[in-house]
């Protein structure tokens, strides 16, 4: 017998960007044959959705409904759905479809698809109490994962994983330029990895330095300061351009610079010397469900944790102001169910 569903839903929706999001009653979403209907238990608040909103990152679908950190429990299949079934935990990240037939899916690079459309951003996301998604993006989970806490695994987990395993396997000293959402999270697997951390936040955020010293950072500072030693690479989190060619500065010969995030302000000019010595820059785009694949099976040998904090779904538009604003230690959520 098919769940009894809602004809309505309370969804936070954008209308025009640059402008706060209107908390409204829309119509619950039927799947069609190969997506699924989500009753969404948490949506994790990214630094994405920010740059959707303040339009930054052009073009987004509108009207919409943003979030793509998304952890529910399906609730309605469609007719052609065959790995997943009713009373599955899933979750939903950034990535939301690819076509399979460009030159980048074809070379195993899916997550640059010409045809990608992503969550939250060109199809509605997890700000609303139900959502729905194509079977093939999500990423099937047990119960321990279906709570609030687990949100920001589905991108501030797996946009910071495909970054560190971007940087070399032999590399050691890794500085994190930026300690937010992301950069709590990787810090635990790469303490796990045996590696040493350099956190740099922005000069005088003194909580977010004894936040990363609390979760086993070798040295803290701010980005005014270079590291005691030289790194062997840089992940940048933060969306500041000028953090590349201090990264840069920071990093050992053959060093490498990460950016791990979807959007930066204008890169600085820098002399060639910085650069030279085989030091590289690398920019990481989207994700690919392989990096989602690899990345909970390396959590069943780590006892992660994430910090949050928890907001009601009308309360979106102040979790994005706390987040805009630098508030936030850790990760935010949109606790829904």
């Amino acid at each position: 017998m098919a769940t009894q569903l809602p004809a309505f839903m309370k969804a936070m929706v954008l209308e025009i960007t640059n402008t706060p999001l209107v908390l409204k009653l829309v119509p619950v979403p039927v799947p069609l044959p190969e997506q699924v209907l989500i009753k969404v238990i948490a949506c994790g608040l990214c630094r994405t959705d920010l740059h959707i909103v303040d339009e930054d990152l052009k073009h987004p679908k509108l009207p919409l409904i943003p979030g793509h950190e998304i952890i529910g429990i399906i609730v309605r299949i469609g007719e052609r759905v065959k790995n997943v079934q009713n009373g599955d935990y899933v979750g939903v990240s950034w990535l939301g479809y690819t076509c399979g037939k460009c030159k980048y899916c074809l070379r195993g690079n899916e997550n640059l698809c010409s045809n990608a459309e992503f969550t939250g951003y060109t199809i509605d996301g997890g700000y609303a109490e139900y959502t729905l998604a194509n079977e093939q993006y999500c990423f099937k989970l047990t119960e321990k994962y279906g709570n609030s806490s687990a949100a920001p695994l589905l991108c501030a987990g797996l946009i910071g994983f495909r970054s560190y395993n971007m940087i070399n396997k032999k590399a050691v000293n890794i500085g994190i330029y930026g300690f937010g959402a992301a950069a709590h999270i990787i810090i635990q697997i790469a303490n796990y990895l045996g590696k040493h951390i350099f956190v740099f936040t922005k000069p005088g955020d003194i909580n977010a330095q004894q936040f990363a010293a609390n979760l086993g950072a070798f040295w803290t500072g701010d980005s005014s300061q270079s590291p005691p030693e030289k790194l062997d690479a840089a992940i940048i989190f933060a969306p500041e351009g000028s953090l590349i060619p201090k990264a840069l500065k920071d990093t050992d010969k053959a060093g490498m610079v990460i950016c791990g995030g979807i959007y930066m302000t204008d890169i600085p000019s820098f002399t060639y010397d910085i650069l030279w010595e085989e030091r590289s820059i690398h920019s990481v785009a989207n994700l690919t469900r392989k990096d989602g694949d690899d990345f909970f099976k390396i959590l069943t040998k780590i006892s992660l944790t994430t910090r949050i904090i928890s907001y009601k779904l009308s309360d979106a538009n102040q979790a994005l102001n706390d987040l805009r604003n630098g508030n936030i230690q850790g990760a935010a959520v949109l606790s829904i169910h």
